[in-house]
């Protein structure tokens, strides 16, 4: 049987994006300049399994958390596609999107924001389900509350009264109430200190395995994403630059700006904190991109075909990444560039200006 019938006879990717874009307008500076457009998310194509997590990672400002709400409905795309099941995702605020939101559920990063103050917690997770009409709310209520180990004895205080932890909790429980089947998780635990971030973990993993979840985990701590996600993709400046399964990228990253990004982790082993490098420079203005490779204007392994052209992801092995020199026999890889000596590093070919 050809790899094409077999691929047609495989169901479609619970979710898939293909090449969207999301841009924002800047604010006008005079008469003489006004606002313009720039693309905080720029021709991404990913998809998600059912019952799988894939992280997303990057700095801050790469356009993680707009891809995250147009991955969920919450802004539609420029250009491009997402499709939920196959077909394609109703525009925001339609009657068909509405029909559908009780499948797909955000967890947003600021916890004290996506809840009010002056209602309860079991209020607070019961909301979602009358404006939904579920069926036997307060039996629902209960039931989610308990899934994600808050006790009676929490139900009827107001957030203020409780923890960080306990928050998130209930931040979770009312994604989960109207039993969805894709969570996107906004930095669920940037927030929260390591032994509550390991709880909050620990949960997202038993609710996965015994509802069968899928989730799309967005965060900036490495370390978390390692221990949550089954596929990992890397974005800087509004693209992805790699997708890779978690122990691939983690064993094999292929691009130099996630070898950075792996060389700057911090370190607990004291004999090896000397190991840890500080990736070169700083992120350019999303509003004006370089040219070419994103990356290029950090990357001292750059030739001047990344000055001009855009790399595009190509398969090596297990990973899509998308670099030009990415391969090569030989190249050293970026952390091995970033922490020898200077004399003992060959001088790199001259680059373009972006």
């Amino acid at each position: 049987m050809s790899h094409v019938v077999l691929d047609a006879l495989l169901p479609p990717p619970l979710l898939a994006a293909d090449g969207v874009s999301l841009g924002y307008a800047t604010g006008r500076r005079g008469w003489l300049r006004p606002a313009t457009r720039f693309l905080a998310v720029d021709r991404v194509s990913l998809t998600l399994s059912r019952g799988e997590t894939l992280g997303i990672v990057g700095e801050s400002g790469c356009g993680k958390s707009s891809l995250a709400r147009l991955l969920v409905g919450l802004a539609a795309p420029e250009a491009g596609e997402v499709r939920f099941e196959g077909a394609a995702m109703p525009a925001p605020d339609s009657a068909a999107w509405r029909a559908l939101r009780t499948r797909l559920q955000m967890v947003f990063q600021d916890t004290g924001g996506a809840l009010d103050p002056r209602l309860t917690v079991r209020t607070q997770v019961r909301e979602p389900l009358l404006i939904h009409r579920q069926p036997d709310p307060d039996a629902r209520c209960a039931q989610v509350l308990d899934q994600v180990r808050l006790g009676p004895h929490l139900w009827d205080r107001f957030p203020r009264e409780l923890s960080g932890g306990q928050v998130q909790r209930v931040v979770i429980a009312r994604a989960l109430a109207p039993r969805p089947d894709l969570l996107v998780l906004d930095e669920p635990v940037s927030a929260l200190d390591v032994s509550i971030q390991a709880q909050i973990v620990n949960l997202l993993h038993d609710l996965q395995r015994d509802l069968g979840l899928s989730y799309v985990f967005v965060s900036h701590d490495l370390g978390v994403v390692r221990h949550v996600a089954h596929r990992v993709a890397v974005m800087y400046l509004g693209r992805i630059l790699e997708i890779a399964p978690k122990a691939e990228l983690f064993a094999r990253p292929r691009h130099p700006y996630t070898q950075a990004l792996l060389a700057s982790v911090p370190v607990a082993d004291p004999a090896r904190r000397g190991a840890r490098v500080a990736i070169p420079g700083d992120p350019p203005s999303p509003q004006h991109p370089p040219s070419g490779c994103r990356f290029h204007p950090r990357c001292p392994l750059a030739v001047p075909r990344c000055a001009t052209e855009a790399p595009v992801l190509r398969a090596l092995g297990a990973t899509d990444v998308a670099c030009h020199r990415a391969g090569e026999p030989g190249l050293p890889s970026l952390a091995d560039v970033l922490s020898a000596p200077r004399a003992a590093v060959a001088p790199m070919p001259a680059r373009e200006p972006a």
